[in-house]
Protein backbone atom coordinates (compact mmCIF):
# COMPACT_ATOMS: atom_id res chain seq x y z
CA UNK A 1 0.00 0.00 0.00
CA UNK A 2 2.88 2.35 0.80
CA UNK A 3 4.31 2.02 -2.71
CA UNK A 4 0.91 2.87 -4.22
CA UNK A 5 0.71 6.01 -2.06
CA UNK A 6 4.25 7.00 -2.95
CA UNK A 7 3.84 6.50 -6.71
CA UNK A 8 0.40 8.10 -6.84
CA UNK A 9 1.63 11.29 -5.18
CA UNK A 10 4.62 11.93 -7.45
CA UNK A 11 2.63 13.39 -10.34
CA UNK A 12 -0.71 15.18 -10.71
CA UNK A 13 -2.22 12.27 -12.67
CA UNK A 14 -1.20 8.63 -12.26
CA UNK A 15 -2.64 5.55 -13.93
CA UNK A 16 -1.86 1.98 -12.85
CA UNK A 17 -2.29 -0.34 -15.83
CA UNK A 18 -1.38 -3.63 -17.43
CA UNK A 19 0.22 -3.62 -20.86
CA UNK A 20 -2.33 -6.04 -22.34
CA UNK A 21 -5.46 -4.27 -20.99
CA UNK A 22 -7.59 -2.58 -23.66
CA UNK A 23 -9.48 -0.43 -21.12
CA UNK A 24 -6.16 0.75 -19.70
CA UNK A 25 -5.16 1.85 -23.18
CA UNK A 26 -8.47 3.67 -23.63
CA UNK A 27 -8.13 5.55 -20.33
CA UNK A 28 -4.52 6.52 -21.11
CA UNK A 29 -5.64 7.80 -24.52
CA UNK A 30 -8.46 9.82 -22.95
CA UNK A 31 -6.02 11.51 -20.57
CA UNK A 32 -3.62 12.31 -23.42
CA UNK A 33 -6.47 13.74 -25.49
CA UNK A 34 -7.50 15.95 -22.57
CA UNK A 35 -3.96 17.33 -22.49
CA UNK A 36 -2.72 15.46 -19.42
CA UNK A 37 0.58 13.63 -19.24
CA UNK A 38 -0.05 11.01 -16.57
CA UNK A 39 2.56 8.80 -14.98
CA UNK A 40 1.89 5.26 -16.15
CA UNK A 41 2.79 2.27 -13.98
CA UNK A 42 2.33 -1.09 -15.71
CA UNK A 43 1.81 -3.67 -13.00
CA UNK A 44 2.63 -6.63 -15.24
CA UNK A 45 6.11 -5.20 -15.82
CA UNK A 46 6.82 -4.38 -12.18
CA UNK A 47 8.34 -7.02 -9.88
CA UNK A 48 5.96 -5.85 -7.14
CA UNK A 49 2.98 -5.72 -9.51
CA UNK A 50 0.91 -8.46 -7.86
CA UNK A 51 1.29 -6.86 -4.43
CA UNK A 52 0.38 -3.46 -5.87
CA UNK A 53 -2.69 -4.98 -7.55
CA UNK A 54 -3.85 -6.37 -4.19
CA UNK A 55 -3.30 -2.95 -2.61
CA UNK A 56 -5.39 -1.31 -5.34
CA UNK A 57 -8.22 -3.77 -4.68
CA UNK A 58 -8.01 -2.89 -0.98
CA UNK A 59 -8.51 0.77 -1.94
CA UNK A 60 -11.75 -0.17 -3.68
CA UNK A 61 -10.61 -0.80 -7.22
CA UNK A 62 -12.88 -3.24 -9.02
CA UNK A 63 -11.94 -6.57 -10.52
CA UNK A 64 -9.83 -6.28 -12.60
CA UNK A 65 -7.92 -3.79 -10.46
CA UNK A 66 -6.70 -1.83 -13.48
CA UNK A 67 -6.93 0.76 -14.76
CA UNK A 68 -6.72 2.52 -11.40
CA UNK A 69 -6.55 6.30 -11.63
CA UNK A 70 -5.24 8.83 -9.14
CA UNK A 71 -5.54 12.59 -9.58
CA UNK A 72 -3.88 14.94 -7.15
CA UNK A 73 -2.78 11.95 -5.08
CA UNK A 74 -6.38 10.84 -4.54
CA UNK A 75 -7.85 7.58 -5.83
CA UNK A 76 -10.50 8.49 -8.42
CA UNK A 77 -11.54 5.05 -9.58
CA UNK A 78 -11.42 2.51 -12.36
CA UNK A 79 -12.43 2.77 -16.02
CA UNK A 80 -16.17 2.98 -15.27
CA UNK A 81 -15.64 5.84 -12.80
CA UNK A 82 -13.34 7.72 -15.17
CA UNK A 83 -15.71 7.41 -18.14
CA UNK A 84 -18.62 8.60 -15.96
CA UNK A 85 -16.69 11.61 -14.72
CA UNK A 86 -15.61 12.42 -18.28
CA UNK A 87 -19.20 12.28 -19.53
CA UNK A 88 -20.47 14.56 -16.75
CA UNK A 89 -17.55 16.98 -17.24
CA UNK A 90 -16.00 16.57 -13.80
CA UNK A 91 -12.85 14.76 -14.98
CA UNK A 92 -11.53 17.77 -16.85
CA UNK A 93 -12.16 20.01 -13.84
CA UNK A 94 -10.41 17.50 -11.54
CA UNK A 95 -7.39 17.51 -13.84
CA UNK A 96 -7.37 21.33 -13.92
CA UNK A 97 -7.62 21.56 -10.14
CA UNK A 98 -4.70 19.15 -9.74
CA UNK A 99 -2.73 21.11 -12.37
CA UNK A 100 -2.53 18.04 -14.59
CA UNK A 101 -3.78 20.16 -17.52
CA UNK A 102 -3.49 23.89 -18.14
CA UNK A 103 -6.62 24.75 -20.14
Amino acid sequence: MERIRDLSSKKAAVIFTKSSCCMCHSIKTLFYELGASPAIHELDKDPEGREMERALRALGSSNPAVPAVFVGGRYIGSAKDIISSHVDGSLKQMLKDAKAIWL
